[in-house]
């Protein structure tokens, strides 16, 4: 039997958990490692050269870093923002929305590198070895998938020792917090959040960490959006990913978006993680109230309904599957005539929606004055139909006996 010789292909972040999976992969299998970095936002250019310089200082043959924030915004934050998704009503996905199309780069990178297994370093306590895995089989099941951190129980002291010993670099140590950056915004965990009681303290915020000890005034900004898309901020046309990372320096400097978010993880317990998601809560904010002015009221039902079964596919990985291409299509098409301009005002810690102007408006579209003048029917018309919907209720109240 012909021993395999391909090289592994590790999804690499830097950290510890993926730092140490280059050296042990390579003595356990007699293989070489590829490591992957797919950014879908927050790392800088200074950040990618340290990235590359820890997998190669760590044994890596080659380092690949993938820019997939184009692709991160047109095949889910888009989506993202057409559904309003929030997860609880509170938490926008901002991070893990992402690794469906990490683990599919992951993929593609192992068939051109004619390898025949992919890596990760998750643990088997967290979300994400479920996402990455679900995708990665969907993409490509004949992949072997290897997730030593997890499947060896190495806990993070045991790792430590074996870079130690192998003289390799340690990552860096010392802070009490775990941060995850994306485009779509940050999570940060610690000891706070291992309880339901807590909030992490003012210093442990990244995005928004000056904005309540060093208030700014007021502001009042615009977003245009075309067919539900974000086009311009404050009258500058903007390509998406630039618009997203402008607004998130913007937004998060009042403090918009932070939050706690507890809810039920993959595995079906309960998870609590700090988000500061500034741009995504201004962008959801701003597009739920332009869709409220252009689409009926029949329309933000039925988009309602199935954006909340898309936020769950999206949170355990399943961007693959053909049920949230078939809700993709729908939200697409209830975009047509989510076009216009959005006023809000920044203050600290308030996002507040000024107006709204589309030429699609519903409101326009009226010869009626809401609590004014109907306009479109006479007084006759509304007696009758306050007869008729008040006839169920009649009914009920009759067959009770009363």
């Amino acid at each position: 039997m012909n021993k395999d010789t391909s090289p592994i292909i590790l999804a690499f972040s830097g950290g510890l958990d993926t730092s140490f999976c280059v050296p042990w992969l390579k003595e356990t299998y007699g293989r070489d490692v590829i490591t992957a970095c797919v950014d879908t936002g927050g790392i800088n250019e200074a950040a990618a050269i340290a990235l590359e310089e820890r997998a190669m200082a760590l044994g890596a043959i080659e380092h690949v870093l993938i820019d997939a924030k184009q692709e991160f915004f047109d095949n889910v934050i888009r989506y993202l923002i057409a559904g309003n998704v929030l997860r609880g009503q509170a938490y926008p996905l901002c991070v893990g929305a992402e690794r469906g199309l990490q683990a599919q780069r992951l993929a593609e990178t192992a068939i051109a590198r004619g390898a025949s297994t992919v890596a990760h370093g998750c643990t088997a306590a967290g979300n994400d070895q479920v996402r990455f895995e679900v995708a990665l089989r969907t993409l490509s099941p004949g992949l072997e998938i290897l997730a030593p951190v997890r499947d060896n129980n190495w806990v993070r002291k045991e790792q430590l020792a074996y870079l130690e010993q192998h003289g390799l670099p340690l990552p860096a140590q010392g802070s009490a917090y775990s941060i995850n950056r994306g485009l779509w915004g940050i999570t940060i965990g610690g000891k706070e959040t291992l309880t339901s009681d807590g909030s992490i303290p003012e210093s442990a915020w990244v995005l928004s960490a000056n904005a309540f000890s060093a208030p700014q005034d007021e502001s009042h900004h615009t977003l245009e959006f075309d067919s539900g898309v974000p086009i311009a901020l404050d009258g500058v046309a903007l390509q998406p990913v630039t618009l997203i990372e402008k607004l998130e320096a913007l937004a998060g400097s009042y403090g918009i978006g932070r939050g706690i978010h507890l809810g039920d993880t993959i595995l079906g317990t309960k998870g609590r993680v700090a988000f500061e998601a500034p741009a995504a809560i201004t962008l959801i904010t701003a597009h739920r109230e332009l869709e409220k002015l252009v689409l009926s009221g029949q329309q933000i039902r039925i988009k309602d309904s199935v954006s909340a079964v898309y936020g769950e596919l999206v949170h355990e990985g399943k961007q693959l599957d053909l049920a949230c291409a078939d809700i993709q299509a729908l939200l697409a098409s209830s975009q047509k005539r989510v076009s216009g301009t959005v006023r809000f005002a920044l203050r600290p810690g308030q996002l507040f929606i000024e107006g709204t102007a589309s030429k699609h408006s519903l409101l326009a579209a009226t010869k009626g004055i809401y609590g004014e003048s109907a306009g479109e029917w006479t007084a006759n018309d509304a007696l009758g139909y306050a007869r008729i919907l008040s006839l169920p209720g009649s009914l009920q109240t009759r067959a009770a006996g009363n």
